[in-house]
C-alpha cells in the first residue's frame, strides 16, 4: 500500500492541487498531514480533491480553530477524513504509525516503542532517524514555504520511503 505523507500545507491550494494530481495517478491509498493545514475550509477542500483516498489529519502550531477543523471535517460531512487533534495513531497494513506536528512530540512517541513509523512537521525540512527499531520521519512541506515543496511516500511492502520534490512532479 502506498501512504503519501505531508505537512504544512499552509493552505496553498495551487501545490495541493498539483500534489492531488499525482496521488490520483499514483495511486497513493492513505495520506497523513501532520498538522499546519491552514484553514478549516482547506482541510474540507483537499478531502474533496482526493475522496477516494482517506486522509489521516493532525493540528499544527498554526492550526489555532480545531473546533471547525473538527465540525467541517465531521463524518457526515467529509466521510473520507479522520482528524485526530494533535495527535494521531493509526494501524496501516501492519504498519503502526503515529504522527503530530512538532519534532520534540513526535520523539516521544518514537521513545514508546509503541510504533514503527513516526511522522512530524514543523520544520519545514526532510528529516529522517532511527530512534530505536522506530523510523522518525519529517516529509517537509508541501506549501513551499522556507524551504522547497516536498513530501513522502511510504510504500508498505517493501518499507522504503521516498522523498518527493513537488517542482519534479
Amino acid at each position: 500500500m502506498l501512504i503519501a505523507i505531508v505537512s504544512d500545507t499552509h493552505g496553498n491550494s495551487a501545490t495541493f492541487q498539483k500534489f492531488a494530481s499525482w496521488a490520483k495517478e499514483n495511486k497513493i491509498q492513505e495520506i497523513i498531514h501532520c498538522g499546519d493545514i491552514g484553514f478549516a475550509y482547506f482541510a474540507k477542500e483537499m478531502a474533496d480533491l482526493l475522496p477516494d483516498i482517506h486522509f489521516n489529519l493532525v493540528a499544527g502550531n498554526m492550526d489555532n480553530d480545531t473546533e471547525s477543523i473538527k465540525k467541517i471535517l465531521a463524518p457526515g460531512q467529509s466521510p473520507n477524513t479522520s482528524f485526530f487533534g494533535k495527535t494521531g495513531e493509526v494501524e496501516i497494513d501492519h504498519e503502526k504509525i503515529a504522527f503530530t506536528h512538532k519534532p520534540d512530540d513526535a520523539r516521544q512517541l518514537a521513545l514508546t516503542g509503541r510504533f514503527n513509523l513516526v511522522f512530524f512537521g514543523h520544520t519545514h525540512q526532510p528529516f529522517e532517524e532511527k530512534v530505536g527499531p522506530c523510523r522518525l520521519i519529517n516529509p517537509g512541506n508541501l506549501a513551499g514555504d522556507i524551504c522547497q515543496s516536498t513530501f513522502a511516500v511510504y510504500d508498505t511492502k517493501a518499507g522504503r520511503l521516498e522523498l518527493k520534490i513537488t517542482a519534479s512532479l
